[in-house]
């Protein structure tokens, strides 16, 4: 694959997206999990949704159960989750692995294009401790490290950024402003 415009993904009712649907549009590409700290980034990534939509940004979210089973629900939960909770009205996709063997194509190739920031996670974060556990403080390598990791493209499909999860859906807000 040479773009992410080759890919097909499942939507969670089981039938095919074609990511070339999204040619021209800034798309914003989030593992997504419903009993995760980082699950009320749901509200962040509606607001900016709304915000840009109309300008040409599309959000897409990816649940994944990987990280201690934090999305362990049904592609049908996960979607009333969602809309429930958050008021969600861009894309939940199926639920996907985006580590290891089985995971999905689109994401093996998305980390193969971009290794990730270095995330230097301050003392006073709210999620210092768990990042010192789980990853020494820091992003490492190519694999996704948790829920809620994302990935921007422009207009031509072209991966401009990949943010860890500390990265709030407000703080790439300016990001998305220049794409557009």
């Amino acid at each position: 694959m040479q773009s992410i415009y080759d890919f097909k993904v499942q939507k969670s009712d089981g039938s095919e997206l074609n990511l070339a649907d999204y040619k021209g549009k800034v798309l914003l590409i989030v593992n997504v999990a419903s009993k995760c700290g980082f699950t009320p980034q749901y509200e962040g990534l509606e607001k900016l949704y709304q915000a840009y939509k109309d300008q040409g940004l599309e959000i897409l979210g990816f649940p994944c159960n990987q990280f201690e089973g934090q999305e362990p629900g049904s592609n049908q939960e996960i979607q009333e989750f969602c809309r429930m909770n958050y008021g969600v009205t861009f894309p939940v996709l199926a639920k996907v692995e985006v580590n290891g063997e089985n995971a999905l194509p689109l994401y093996q190739w998305m980390k193969d294009q971009e290794p990730g920031e270095l995330v230097d996670v301050p003392r006073d974060h709210k999620f210092y401790d768990f990042f010192i556990e789980h990853h020494g403080g820091k992003h490492w390598g190519k694999d996704i490290p948790w829920n809620f990791s994302k990935f921007l493209f422009d207009r031509n499909g072209k991966l401009v950024g990949r943010y860890a999860s500390p990265t709030t859906p407000e703080e790439l807000a300016e990001k998305i402003e220049k794409l557009l």
